[in-house]
């Protein structure tokens, strides 16, 4: 069993993004723009995370944030001069928004070139087509930074991934099936998940739900890749995985906290360098 930390992936990213801006040297820095409505403990943890990636590989942010209960039409105002300002180069959503915002909206509005998580319809049908062109959503790619960076080759093999959401299980689906694999996804609706779930050389969690995974869920030997964030009964942080029950089952698994959750920052700053670059060009 070996225990693959974010910690690794993110320290690769951080030199590849600093040997990039080297090659780039008298440019301009990229500018990220997070915007956050309300006081969310789990957005607002983002976006120190966000911000203390920006300052770590020197780029520029702004903050933009706005009362829980702003009104859909007052905030549409306030998106629309962040996503035409042109010193802006990249935007974070924080996400969910207030059930007053019309959140598809948003999605459909935001310009494909500064949409950086791959949230509008246009980089998500780019992931999907298979194009390395469109922005994927930075937790879904950082599984497979994750995945790259151990050496895990995915062609041919067998990929389970718990969970179908727009943020992580359908991208990660298809940019694990560009990279050859043959994944299966189980949901609410799957009969006997666990079974599906053994037949994995690789399991992908990303449910939602405190340690959902345990033994019986693992082929011995898999990779396991946990996504999940949640807190215990304890009120600890936790993945979705049973780490204590499967660990020793695993040839690899990721840890929470410290895995995948330490790498999404880096990719958010390594799609923002690449959105200034084409900006520029």
């Amino acid at each position: 069993m070996g225990v693959l930390k974010g910690i690794e992936v993110a320290k690769a990213i951080n030199e590849e993004i600093a040997a990039e801006m080297r090659r780039r040297a008298g440019g301009k820095k990229p500018h990220l723009a997070i915007i956050r409505v309300g006081e969310k403990p789990d957005d607002m943890a983002y976006e120190r995370g966000a911000i203390k990636k920006m300052e770590k590989v020197g780029f520029v942010y702004s903050t933009f944030t706005y009362p829980a209960d702003i009104s859909n039409r007052d905030f549409l105002r306030e998106f629309d001069q962040i996503n035409e300002d042109t010193d802006i180069d990249g935007i974070l959503l924080l996400r969910p928004l207030p059930k007053q915002i019309d959140e598809t909206e948003i999605t459909e509005r935001i310009s494909p070139a500064k949409d950086i998580d791959g949230i509008s319809p246009y980089n998500m049908a780019k992931i999907y087509a298979g194009e390395a062109t469109g922005f994927a959503p930075c937790t879904a790619e950082a599984v497979i930074e994750m995945l790259d960076h151990a050496g895990v080759d995915l062609t041919g093999k067998r990929v389970t991934v718990i969970g179908r959401s727009l943020v992580i299980g359908k991208p990660v689906m298809h940019l694990l099936i560009k990279r050859n694999a043959t994944v299966t996804v189980c949901h609410t609706r799957t009969e006997d998940i666990p079974a599906r779930c053994r037949e994995a050389d690789i399991l992908v969690a990303a449910a939602g739900v405190p340690k959902m995974v345990d033994a019986s869920y693992i082929k011995e030997g898999a990779v396991v890749i946990d996504v999940g964030i949640n807190v215990d009964e304890d009120g600890n942080l936790c993945g979705d995985v049973d780490f204590d029950a499967v660990a020793d089952h695993t040839s690899l698994i990721t840890p929470v906290p410290g895995g995948v959750g330490s790498v999404t920052t880096s990719v958010l700053a390594k799609h923002l360098l690449r959105a200034a670059h084409r900006a520029a060009e």
